[in-house]
């Protein structure tokens, strides 16, 4: 059995569902929702090219290195990605990342209700002694996100990788750390009861 194995994760404002090539049609619409896409500095898949894309996480599911999750909003309807990545079982530990969201969804209760539903799952089910977060240091937006849960600067990597259009990647890397969840999980609860009002 793969670690972590697919699961559901329920919460008010977002839930998290196994993605699914089924979930192709409507995640393409979301994608050309705002044409998030169109990010220099980020990798969302276009519309056009959803269903590779998720294809290739499925690939990598099978392959023991990604857990992916179709973002449903409080309707139900697909809104993004996430996923579990860089998984090391031994240690253990994962990465939350791969994330995109609809812009109609963008700045609202949405990610932070995934986060704490994946951070929940990371440190209480599967035991986690850490979870990482990474993001382009162009990608303003993220690291505010990022650090705006209680997630701590681990440092930079220069010149990591490149970006969909080629230019050098320099990586900003985040972590939460299982002493540290208890507190980051009460920021979280605090943020989104103030959504809840």
């Amino acid at each position: 059995m793969p670690w972590p194995a697919p699961v559901t994760l329920q919460g008010e404002f977002a839930s998290l569902v196994p993605l699914s090539l089924e979930h192709s049609g409507a995640l393409a619409h979301a994608s050309g929702d705002g044409e998030v896409w169109r990010a220099w500095y980020t990798n969302v898949p276009s519309p056009d090219q959803m269903l590779g894309e998720i294809e290739r996480r499925l690939e990598e599911q099978r392959a023991g290195r990604m857990l992916p999750f179709t973002v449903l909003d409080e309707e139900g309807v697909p809104a993004g990605m996430t996923t579990y990545m860089n998984i090391d079982a031994k240690s253990p530990r994962v990465e939350i990342g791969s994330t995109w969201y609809a812009r109609r969804v963008q700045r609202t209760a949405l990610n932070t209700q995934c986060k704490r539903l994946l951070l929940e799952h990371a440190f209480e089910v599967l035991g986690c002694i850490a979870v990482e977060f990474r993001t382009s240091s162009f990608n303003r937006a993220s690291r505010q996100a990022i650090e705006r849960i209680g997630a701590k600067p681990d440092g930079i990597l220069r010149n990591h990788s490149r970006h969909s259009n080629g230019t050098l990647r320099d990586t900003c890397v985040y972590s939460i750390l299982e002493s540290e969840w208890p507190g980051v999980r009460v920021q979280l609860d605090a943020m989104l009861g103030k959504h809840a009002q």
